[in-house]
C-alpha cells in the first residue's frame, strides 16, 4: 500500500511539474518565459497556485476559424483529432466560377486566393456555400456548392 502511494506521490509531482513547464512554454515574451522556468521548483512538485494565477490561453472556436490557413503548416500527428480540418462559410452574393490567381472573399472576412492555375465557369450562384478543407499533407481546396471542381488556395488574408 505504501508503494501505491509514493508512486502516486512521485507521478503527480512529475504531472505538476509538466504541467509547469507547459504553462512557461506558452508565455511570448521571452524575459517572463525565463523567469517562469527559473521559478519551477526542482525537485518537488510545482505550486498549484501559480498554474492557476496564469492558465494558458485556450482558443475560441471563433478564434480558430479566423486564423484557419494563417498558422504555420504541419503534419498532423495520427493521434491528433480531427477539429481544425474545415471550415464552413459562403461566398456573399452572386458568383459564377473563377479563374487561376483569383481572390475570393468569404462571409466570415477570410480571403483565399486560387494557387492552382484553375478555372471554371458556373451557373450563377447566389451566396454559395463553401467548404475549405485541409487535406494531410497541409493542401488547402475549397469545396463550392453546386460543382465537383475544388480548386486548391491558400489564405491571403
Amino acid at each position: 500500500m505504501k508503494a501505491l502511494f509514493l508512486l502516486l506521490f512521485v507521478s503527480g509531482a512529475a504531472l505538476a511539474d509538466d504541467a509547469a513547464m507547459l504553462q512557461c512554454r506558452s508565455l511570448a515574451d521571452v524575459p517572463s518565459r525565463v523567469k517562469c522556468y527559473d521559478a519551477i521548483p526542482l525537485g518537488a512538485a510545482a505550486p498549484v497556485a501559480a498554474a492557476v494565477a496564469a492558465p494558458a490561453a485556450v482558443p475560441t472556436a471563433q478564434q480558430r476559424e479566423q486564423s484557419f490557413g494563417m498558422e504555420m503548416v504541419k503534419v498532423p500527428k495520427a493521434a491528433e483529432p480531427e477539429e481544425g480540418k474545415s471550415i464552413s462559410s459562403t461566398i456573399a452574393g452572386k458568383f459564377d466560377g473563377w479563374s487561376g490567381n483569383e481572390l475570393i472573399k468569404l462571409s466570415n472576412g477570410q480571403v483565399w486566393r486560387i494557387v492552382d492555375g484553375s478555372s471554371a465557369v458556373l451557373a450563377p450562384l447566389t451566396n454559395p456555400k463553401v467548404t475549405v478543407e485541409r487535406n494531410f499533407i497541409g493542401t488547402f481546396f475549397l469545396k463550392i456548392e453546386g460543382t465537383n471542381n475544388s480548386p486548391k488556395v491558400r489564405r491571403v488574408q
